[in-house]
């Protein structure tokens, strides 16, 4: 997949391309080979039919003036001690990978061809840096062009992503985070690069996850500023997104984590449990500007969806997602691929809200970790029907998780905690000889805590919960 450079990245190559360089002078002082100033010569400068004949009849030749051979380094070794020399190098040998597919192959036949590139990411600390943020795009499009598998590219993988983690997460340079976004796409073409990827999703998906928080008008932690923005009437339009995130930079970003997806049968589940995926794609959706961004969402959701049914369908129903489907489909949609994953993800969604019950609705809402004012909290005939049941569920699961949610603050949605109090005296009233397993996992005890809570609803819900737990104490005495 190829993508125009990042507009920063390419006027940087533009302005080292216009820069004269004193090559004789270079060669003079031995500061590179008049061999390897006749091979530079010779692709400088000229046409790019020109410049790809002359490689093409000549790869080891390039191969060699690149990578170099025992005896004779190559001309990024050589020219380490000359700045202007190497940032001129490393564009040339971009510009050469990206015109002659062939090169990137030859260079592979060298046993470590990143030996003297690696080096160069640590040039400095500055991260506006040419000859890092250079040998970044180098590395990527010559992993991307090569498809080659290797110990090599293995070992260096990891530290080109760290690399690239540190544009990633600087919130103050949209056009550093977008250069990191697009190398990131280049170099997942492979499933062991997205396994890589992942397993150092702390530096790589994490800082992505917080561009589309971003974009989405949430907050960075708590997943209940997501579940607030999924109740909100919003729609699309360019002028929905927040923070200041550009289309260019959300595309990427999208296109990113839509490779990524293609392994969610081993990841949708983590990702939907450390990132809220499910939540914040649902939202993105509602505010997605453009088709190529709406087209990237809904392929992302129906990878996911399609991999983990069971976990994450009732998360996506909890979001409101088929609803805003509908919503979606009145839309005015051209693209073919868009509309059969619109459809796919409808069809899926239907077929699933077609054998759930309100039990499983309720159990789905709980795991989730966040709790609404859905319809069976309130439901009395719910509460006869399936207390018990929620009790023994999975060996005691669903208090326990309760329990979890209730030892939040929840500071920024304290209807979560008033919920948790009503289910709670539900639980207590339809079956009072459980309670002691409920007082186990210390629900008595938090319950009586936010008595003393800020907020009235809590307060209120909270007298209710406990007035239940001492009527049944006082009869069983």
């Amino acid at each position: 997949m190829s993508l125009d450079p990042a507009p920063y990245l390419g006027s940087l190559q533009n302005n080292i391309r216009q820069r004269p360089i004193p090559w004789d002078g270079a060669a003079r002082a031995g500061t590179i080979t008049e061999a390897q100033l006749a091979k530079i010569r010779a692709v400088d400068k000229v046409r790019k039919e020109q410049r790809k004949q002359v490689v093409e009849s000549d790869l080891d030749g390039y191969r060699i003036l690149f990578v170099g051979e025992p005896g004779n380094p190559g001309v990024l070794e050589s020219a380490s001690r000359r700045s202007d020399v190497v940032q001129y190098i490393l564009v040339l040998l971009g510009d050469l990978l990206q015109g002659v597919p062939a090169l990137a192959k030859a260079l592979y036949r060298d046993s470590d061809p990143y030996r003297h590139l690696i080096p160069l990411l640590a040039h400095s600390t500055n991260l506006e840096d040419p000859i890092p943020l250079l040998t970044s795009t180098v590395l990527a499009t010559l992993m991307a062009n090569a498809h080659a598998a290797s110990p090599a590219t293995e070992n260096a993988l990891p530290l080109i992503l760290s690399y690239l983690c540190g544009l990633a997460s600087n919130a103050n340079d949209a056009g550093l985070q977008d250069i990191a976004v697009m190398d990131y796409s280049s170099l997942l073409y492979s499933q062991t690069n997205r396994q890589l990827f992942w397993k150092q999703r702390s530096e790589t998906v994490a800082p992505l996850i917080d561009i589309l928080r971003k974009a989405a008008g949430v907050g960075a932690e708590s997943s209940a500023s997501l579940w607030s923005a999924n109740t909100s009437s919003r729609t699309g339009g360019i002028e929905g997104l927040s923070g200041g995130i550009g289309l260019q930079l959300l595309y990427h970003v999208l296109l990113v984590l839509w490779q990524l997806s293609f392994e969610a049968e081993d990841i949708g589940d983590d990702l939907n449990d450390e990132y809220d995926i499910i939540l914040l794609y649902t939202q993105l959706l509602r505010l997605s500007p453009k088709e190529k961004t709406t087209r990237l969402l809904l392929s992302t959701l129906h990878n996911l969806l399609e991999a983990n049914p069971s976990t994450l369908l009732p998360t996506a129903v909890l979001a409101r997602l088929p609803g805003l489907l509908q919503n979606v489909s009145g839309r005015h949609l051209t693209d073919p691929d868009l509309q059969e994953d619109l459809g796919r993800l409808k069809e899926m969604l239907e077929e699933y809200q077609k054998t759930k019950t309100t039990f499983d609705e309720y159990v789905a809402e709980v795991q989730s970790g966040h709790l609404r004012w859905s319809p069976p909290h309130r439901h009395q005939v719910f509460w006869t029907e399936n207390a018990r049941k929620i009790l023994e569920f999975e060996n005691g699961e669903i208090p326990r998780k309760i329990a979890e949610i209730m030892a939040k603050p929840w500071e920024n949605d304290k209807a979560v905690l008033a919920i948790a109090c009503n289910d709670v005296g539900c639980l207590v009233k339809e079956v009072p000889e459980k309670r002691h397993q409920l007082e186990k996992l210390g629900l008595k005890t938090r319950i009586m805590e936010l008595m003393q809570d800020s907020d009235e609803n809590v307060r209120w819900e909270s007298l209710r919960a406990l007035g239940g737990w001492l009527k049944y104490s006082f009869e069983s005495n």
